[in-house]
C-alpha cells in the first residue's frame, strides 16, 4: 500500500542499560605464523644488516646515506599477518616508537594482513627494536612486557623503508606521466604532498618547503588537521622535477623521508549540461527560518525564482565573484533538487531554508590554490563554531563532490577521514555521491549497434552487468565516498520523465528497461573494510548507453549529458537571453541531493508530529536517527537481485556469501519510494528509537506487535536497522572505534518470519555503521495482546565514553489495513487527530 504522511513514525523508548553478558572474553584466533626458517632467510638479513652497519657506525650516517636501510627517522613499514593490534600493543613499550598509520592490503579483499607505518625517531629506539629481534631470532624469551614483539617477529612478512616507490602509486604515477607529457621542463604542475604526520612538528615542513624551493617550485597552502593526523603542502614544481617522482627517483622530492605521499592536484569530475529553456513559475511559500541542511558544493544562481526564498550563501572563501552565473551549474542544480526535488515530480519545497558554502571555483571546478581537504574543514567548522553562525542547527550536509583522482583501494583518504571525524564530532549526517565513471567499456557477444538495440531487453541488461562486474576493480568509489560515518549514494536508473518525452533518447540505448538497478557509471562498493558502499541508490536518470564504436566488438558509453528524454528537471542559470533557466540533471549528485532532500523530509515529519521532544534531542541522536531512517525501507527487488546472481554468481549455491557480496556491489542496500523513510501506511508501521550506550552494555528495545498481524497465511515482514557514528582512530590499530550490534528477538518463529535472503550478508552490515535486517515469511503468525518484539543492542568493550544510536523497527503486512492503527493506539494513544 502507499505510503501515507498523515501515518506518522511511531517513537519507542529505549530500556535500562545494563551489563553485556560476555561469558568468557572472545580471544581472537592468532595468526598462523611463519616458520622459523622463513623468517631466518628472509626477514633476518634485514636486520643483520642493520645490526652490522649500527655497529660500525654509532652516528647512523652510513643507514641515513642508505635509502633502502632501516634508519632513525624514516618511515619504516611493517607488513604482518593478521590484526595490527599485537604490533601497537608491541609500540607501546619502547619510548619513542611511533605508529603512524595502519592499512588493509588491496591484495584480496578477503585477506587480514594489514600494513603498518612505524616511525622511529632515534638510534635508542632502534636498537631497542633491533635488540629484541636478536633475543627472539636466538630463541630466547622475551623480557617482561615485550611478548607482542615475538608474535610480531613471527608473524613479519616483510620490513622495509618507505620509499619514492610507496609515495606515489601506481594510478597516481601514470596521472603524473600523463600530465607532463609533451610539456617544457620548466612548465610547472600542482601537487599535493602529504607529510608523516607527527605529534612534534619538528622540521619535516620546513625541510620539504626548502627542497620544492631548491628544484624551482612554489609552495601555493598548507594545512595541518590534528583531528584526522593530517599534514600536507599544496605545491608546484617543474615537469623536469615531477619527471623524477614518477621515475622513482631517490634524489628528487620522491626521496624525501619527511613525505608519505605525492599525489596529483584534487580534479572534481565536470558537470555535463543540458540544453536550458525559460523556468516555468509556480507559487512558492516563504519557507522558515533556522536551516537543517548545508550544500556544499559549487556557487548557486541565488535568485533564481525556485531558489530565492530557500537558499542562503555563505561566500567563506570568496568563490561568487569569479563564478560566473551562466556558468554556475553544479551548485544550482543540487541546491534545485535538495529544495524541490525532481521538477518533473511536482513535490512540494522544503520548508526550511537551506544554507550553501561554494567551494567550487571558476566552471565548478576545485580551486587552484587550496587543498580541497582543508576547505571542507574550514567550511564545516564555520557552520559549526563561528560567532552566531547561520548553520548551529544544521545535522545534514549534501556533499554532491568526489576528487576523480582519487578511487578507493583499501587506504581511506584524508577527506574520507575528515567527514567521519566532523560526523561525530559535531552530530552531522554527511550525504556523499558515489561518483561517476562514464568511460567506455566493452560488451561482449554483440558487434553492431543494431545486434545490441534489437536484443531481448534481459539479454542486453545481462551483458551490460557482465561487462561491468568484469571492470569493477576500476570502478571504485571516489573520495570522499569511502567515508565510515557518512552515506554514499549511488545512482538508480530511474526519474520521472513521462514515457512520450522518452522516445526522444532513440539515439542511444537503454541497457535495464525492464529493472531498476544502479546506472552503468555509479561507482560501485565495497567500502573501508569491505563493508556496504554505497548504501543507497536514489534516482539518477534512466541512464542511457551511446556507441562509441563497433565491428570485431561493441564499445558503449554512458549518455553523460542530461536531457529532458532522461534526466532529473532542475533550475539552471541563464543561457541566451533566458534570465532564469531550467534544464538537467544526473548522476550520484543528484542522487546524493534527492537523498539529502528525503533526509530533510524525515526531520520536518518528526520534527511536526514530535515538536521539542524531537527537537530536544542531541543533534548526534537527531543526525544518526536520519541516518537509520533513511536506510531502513530499502531492499533488493527481487528481479535485480537475481539477474545480477545469475550472471555474476558464483553458480555454486553454497557459496551465498559471496553471492551476496557481488549483489551488494551494484545495489548496496537498496533503493526505495521515497516517500516510505517519510511516514508510514495503514498496512504498515515504522517504529523509531534513540539512545546512548556504553562501552560492554547492551540496550534492550523492545515494539508492539499489532493483533492483526497473526493468524494469517499470507505474506508479512520485519526490517529492523541499526545506526550510529563512531568516533576515529586516525592512523591507528582500530580506525572503526566503536561496534554496535543487534539481537535478534527470540519470538520470530512465532511470528512465522525468517531471515530474508534478498540482503547483504549478516558479516557484510556488520562492517559499517549502520546495518538492517529483514526477516519475511508467508505462514500464519501466533499473536496474542500485548506481544511485543524483543530487541537487543550491544557495544563491545571498546574504550570509554557514552555513544548515541538509533533503532528502527517496521512490521508490515500488505493489505491488512489495521497494522497502523492498532500499533499506534499501543505507542501513542494521545496522538492528535490528523485532517
Amino acid at each position: 500500500m502507499a505510503t501515507d504522511l498523515s501515518r506518522p513514525l511511531l517513537r519507542v523508548e529505549v530500556g535500562r542499560a545494563r551489563q553485556r553478558p560476555t561469558g568468557s572474553p572472545r580471544v581472537p584466533p592468532r595468526p598462523q605464523p611463519f616458520e622459523y626458517d622463513r623468517q631466518s632467510r628472509i626477514i633476518a638479513p634485514k636486520f643483520e644488516r642493520l645490526s652490522k652497519l649500527m655497529d660500525q657506525d654509532d652516528g647512523g650516517l652510513e643507514l641515513r646515506a642508505d635509502a633502502t636501510a632501516l634508519a632513525p627517522e624514516r618511515l619504516l613499514v611493517f607488513e604482518v599477518r593478521g590484526s595490527v593490534s599485537n604490533f601497537a600493543n608491541a609500540v607501546r613499550n619502547i619510548p619513542g616508537l611511533e605508529l603512524v598509520d595502519e592499512e588493509a592490503l588491496p591484495t584480496d579483499e578477503s585477506d587480514n594482513e594489514p600494513t603498518a607505518y612505524l616511525l622511529v625517531p632515534n638510534d635508542a629506539a632502534l636498537r631497542e627494536v633491533l635488540s629484541l629481534w636478536r633475543r627472539w631470532i636466538s630463541g630466547r624469551s622475551m623480557a617482561i612486557g615485550f611478548t607482542p614483539w615475538r608474535d610480531v617477529f613471527q608473524t613479519l612478512r616483510d620490513v622495509r623503508a618507505w620509499g619514492p616507490k610507496d609515495r606515489v602509486s601506481k594510478p597516481e604515477q601514470g596521472i603524473l606521466v600523463k600530465e607532463i607529457e609533451g610539456r617544457a621542463d620548466d612548465e610547472l604542475i600542482t601537487l599535493e604532498i602529504e607529510l608523516v604526520y607527527r605529534a612534534d612538528e619538528s622540521g619535516s615542513e620546513k625541510q620539504v618547503k626548502l627542497a620544492i624551493l631548491d628544484a624551482g617550485g612554489r609552495i601555493l597552502s598548507r594545512a595541518r588537521i590534528d583531528d584526522i593526523a593530517y599534514h600536507a603542502l599544496l605545491v608546484q614544481l617543474p615537469v623536469s622535477s615531477v619527471r623524477k617522482i614518477t621515475d622513482f627517483d631517490e634524489n628528487g622530492v620522491a626521496g624525501l623521508e619527511p613525505i608519505q605521499h605525492i599525489r596529483p592536484q584534487s580534479l572534481m569530475s565536470a558537470q555535463d549540461s543540458s540544453k536550458i529553456s525559460p523556468a516555468d513559475s509556480f507559487e512558492i511559500a516563504d519557507p522558515l527560518d533556522e536551516p537543517i541542511l548545508a550544500l556544499i558544493d559549487g556557487v548557486p544562481m541565488q535568485r533564481h525564482p525556485w531558489l530565492a526564498a530557500h537558499v542562503i550563501v555563505d561566500d567563506a572563501f570568496g568563490l561568487e565573484e569569479a563564478a560566473l552565473v551562466r556558468d554556475r551549474l553544479h551548485g544550482t542544480a543540487m541546491a534545485s533538487l535538495i529544495v524541490h526535488g525532481d521538477r518533473n515530480n511536482a513535490e512540494l519545497p522544503l520548508g526550511r531554508k537551506i544554507i550553501s558554502v561554494p567551494v567550487l571555483g571558476s566552471k565548478d571546478k576545485f580551486p587552484t590554490d587550496r587543498l580541497i581537504v582543508d576547505m571542507i574543514y574550514q567550511a564545516v567548522l564555520g557552520l559549526r563554531l563561528g560567532d552566531e553562525p547561520p548553520g548551529q542547527h544544521v545535522v545534514i550536509i549534501n556533499m554532491s563532490l568526489g576528487n576523480v583522482r582519487r578511487p578507493f583501494h583499501g587506504l581511506l583518504s584524508p577527506w574520507a577521514r575528515l567527514l567521519d571525524r566532523l560526523a561525530y564530532r559535531f552530530g552531522i549526517l554527511f550525504v556523499v555521491s558515489a561518483g561517476n565513471i562514464c568511460d567506455p567499456f566493452e560488451i561482449d557477444g554483440y558487434s553492431t549497434r543494431t545486434d545490441f538495440e534489437d536484443s531481448v531487453s534481459s539479454e542486453r541488461s545481462k551483458a551490460t552487468i557482465c561487462a561491468l562486474d568484469a571492470l569493477k576493480a576500476e570502478r571504485r568509489l571516489f573520495s570522499p565516498a569511502e567515508t565510515v560515518n557518512g552515506l554514499t549514494i549511488g545512482a538508480r536508473n530511474r526519474d520521472f520523465v513521462a514515457e512520450d518525452q522518452r522516445r526522444l533518447a532513440s539515439s542511444n540505448i537503454d541497457p535495464h528497461p525492464d529493472i531498476e538497478i544502479s546506472n552503468p557509471s555509479s561507482a560501485m562498493g565495497p567500502g573501508f573494510g569491505n563493508s556496504v558502499k554505497p548504501e543507497l541508490l536514489f534516482p539518477g536518470s534512466k541512464e542511457h548507453l551511446n556507441v562509441v564504436s563497433s565491428g570485431s566488438s561493441l564499445v558503449v558509453q554512458p549518455a553523460k549529458n542530461p536531457s529532458r528524454a532522461a534526466g532529473l528537471r532542475v533550475a539552471a542559470p541563464p543561457k541566451a537571453g533566458i534570465e532564469a533557466g531550467e534544464g538537467y540533471s544526473n548522476g550520484t549528485s543528484a542522487a546524493a541531493a534527492l537523498a539529502s532532500r528525503t533526509a530533510h523530509r524525515i526531520h520536518e515529519a518528526l520534527e511536526a508530529e514530535y515538536e521539542d521532544e524531537f527537537l530536544s534531542l542531541s543533534p548526534a541522536q537527531r543526525a544518526t536517527l536520519l541516518k537509520a531512517l533513511l536506510v531502513h525501507p530499502a531492499s533488493w527487488q527481487d528481479q535485480s537481485a537475481g539477474r545480477i546472481k545469475e550472471i555474476v554468481g558464483p553458480s555454486d549455491g553454497r557459496q551465498h556469501v559471496k553471492q551476496k557480496d557481488n549483489i551488494r556491489r551494484f545495489l548496496g542496500y537498496g533503493s526505495y519510494e521515497m516517500d516510505a523513510a517519510v511516514a508510514c501506511a495503514a498496512d504498515r508501521a515504522t517504529f523509531w528509537a534513540v539512545g546512548d550506550i556504553s562501552a560492554d552494555q547492551t540496550v534492550p528495545i523492545s515494539v508492539p506487535i499489532p493483533l492483526s498481524y497473526g493468524g494469517k497465511a499470507r505474506f508479512h515482514s520485519v526490517t529492523a536497522t541499526l545506526a550510529w557514528m563512531t568516533p576515529v582512530n586516525a592512523g591507528r590499530q582500530s580506525y572503526r572505534a566503536v561496534r554496535l550490534k543487534m539481537s535478534e528477538p527470540e519470538n520470530l518463529g512465532t511470528l512465522a518470519v525468517a531471515g530474508n535472503s534478498t540482503q547483504p550478508d549478516q558479516n557484510q552490515m556488520s562492517r559499517g555503521t549502520v546495518a538492517t535486517r529483514h526477516w519475511s515469511g508467508n505462514s500464519a503468525a501466533v499473536v496474542s495482546e500485548r506481544d511485543e518484539l524483543d530487541f537487543e543492542i550491544s557495544r563491545m568493550r571498546d574504550g570509554e565514553g557514552r555513544l548515541s544510536f538509533a533503532f528502527a523497527v517496521t512490521v508490515r503486512m500488505p493489505g491488512v489495513n489495521e497494522i497502523y492503527d492498532q500499533a499506534r493506539a499501543v505507542i501513542r494513544p494521545a496522538l492528535r487527530a490528523r485532517g
